[in-house]
């Protein structure tokens, strides 16, 4: 590792659920599950009080989009179902996620910390790496007034891991949560890295996990100890070496400061699994709001589409895409819809269906004539 490279990664602590947390701040110190489709917004009393809603009297397939610390200290984490977290957490408030505002208050602490330091990855809406290498300023304080950046840009905090290289950044600013700075040496991965379980590190999910505990390699230190030879004999050349050097610490990937899309696609799922003619009318109208939604991210992200998908999941979990190559590049809601009207046309559809999505790949840069919206339209 080159020992001058200061790496940082910025995670936004429970960044949903603070964000409703500003919104409702009567809310804080509770447990708040945030997610689900059709989850009733809160309602104004006649006294001017809210009435939330609460995880017990929900009913539908929605999962958590995010939690509270205070949820998750009662075992709801994103990903569960909420009938599931119901269970754990009954008395749980429930809120409606507001995709919207947290995209506004992404923007606003993307826009405080580049302010300071403007070489950034944007890996998602909460979270970024940085590279503070050659800022003069000294780490801690540097790190200190990018947080109270944050903070006064948006009134959330945020998590600060800083390493020499990627992996080991995203690892530290887990480490001290909520509100943390974490600042790690070369020298200290032994002491502070290597007690830690496998599934700390990035990219070594549960599946690779359980695959290593059979191993008996359940720490990051085991891992380290591990021949390199035996990894690759049980995960493959590439893995297998890239677990070695994981273990040790080792990640020369740079920032990637500009990065182009390779898709754009909305997709959404059903409360109940939707029957193609009892259900025509509501099924249409999720199709022409998802040709709606991923036009105007199409139009907001600068970019026309050349190919056109669809993707359906049936009530029996099977998954099916269809795609289109057009002749020329679109991004008109209309144009898409046709296209993916086309996709859907080449699909028996004699099952319930779960999933319906939308998604444009062949991305080409939308030329500036047509940047404006009111600009007319050539398709």
């Amino acid at each position: 590792m080159h020992s001058q490279r200061r790496i940082a990664h910025l995670d936004m602590d429970a960044f949903f659920a603070s964000v409703e947390l500003r919104l409702y701040p009567e809310l804080q110190g509770l447990p708040v599950v945030v997610g689900g489709a059709r989850v009733p917004a809160p309602q104004i009393l006649a006294d001017g009080r809210r009435h939330f809603a609460r995880l017990q009297d929900y009913r539908g397939r929605g999962v958590v989009t995010t939690a509270t610390y205070a949820a998750r200290a009662l075992g709801v984490f994103s990903g569960m179902s909420l009938m599931k977290s119901a269970q754990l957490a009954p008395k749980a408030i429930l809120l409606p996620a507001q995709f919207e505002v947290y995209r506004d208050y992404s923007r606003r602490f993307k826009a405080a910390v580049a302010a300071i330091t403007p070489r950034i990855e944007d890996r998602g809406i909460d979270e970024i790496y940085i590279d503070l290498s050659d800022h003069p300023e000294p780490t801690l304080p540097l790190v200190t007034r990018l947080k109270a950046a944050v903070r006064a840009a948006t009134g959330l905090t945020c998590s600060i891991g800083v390493a020499p290289n990627k992996l080991l950044a995203k690892l530290c600013s887990d480490l001290d949560k909520p509100d943390g700075i974490t600042l790690l040496e070369a020298q200290d991965i032994p002491a502070r890295i290597w007690p830690l379980p496998v599934a700390k590190i990035n990219g070594i999910g549960p599946r690779t996990a359980a695959r290593l505990a059979r191993l008996g390699i359940e720490s990051i230190g085991a891992l380290a100890a591990t021949p390199v030879a035996q990894l690759i004999a049980h995960f493959g050349p590439s893995q297998g070496a890239w677990l070695h050097r994981a273990a040790h610490g080792i990640d020369t990937r740079p920032l990637v400061t500009t990065r182009e899309p390779k898709s754009i696609s909305r997709e959404t799922t059903f409360e109940r699994d939707l029957h193609v003619r009892e259900d025509r009318a509501t099924l249409a109208q999720h199709f022409t709001a998802l040709c709606e939604r991923v036009a105007a991210d199409l139009r907001r992200q600068g970019y026309l589409s050349r190919t056109i998908g669809v993707k359906l999941r049936f009530a029996d979990f099977q998954c099916v895409t269809r795609d289109l190559t057009l002749a020329a590049p679109i991004h008109a809601a209309s144009a898409i819809r046709r296209a993916a009207g086309t996709c859907l046309k080449r699909i028996p559809l004699e099952k319930r269906i779960r999933l319906l999505g939308v998604r444009c790949t062949g991305l080409s840069a939308l030329p500036e004539t047509l940047a404006d919206p009111q600009a007319q339209l050539p398709f």
